[in-house]
């Protein structure tokens, strides 16, 4: 189950050890969502467990944003190739299956 949080980003930054500053960039880059409703402060509105990735990545790794931009595009490409395996390979068992209770059927 997903877990969301709003945070200021005065709150995220103290929370996750990231720089104001380095909230910013990354919310530049994509990989924050944002309240859309314009407030006093904006708000992060986004996964826990995104936002801990994200202060992993800079605090463990030492990735400026652009790295962690290129790190999270590709974990994001993974997550879908996972995704249609998974579903391809579905698909293959239920074609061996039907092909098993149908023995007469030419399969070339």
């Amino acid at each position: 189950m997903t877990h969301y949080v709003t945070l200021t980003f005065h709150d995220c930054a103290r929370t996750y050890g990231l720089s104001e500053a380095m909230l910013h960039e990354l919310a530049d880059l994509g990989w924050l969502r944002l309240q859309p409703e314009a407030a006093p402060e904006p708000l992060i509105e986004d996964e826990a467990d995104h936002l801990a990735r994200l202060a992993r990545l800079h605090h463990e790794l030492q990735l400026p944003p652009e790295g962690i931009d290129l790190i999270l595009t590709m974990r994001r490409r993974l997550v879908q190739l996972q995704y249609e395996l998974t579903r391809q390979s579905a698909r293959a068992a239920q074609l061996e299956a039907w092909v098993r209770r149908h023995p007469a059927t030419d399969v070339e």
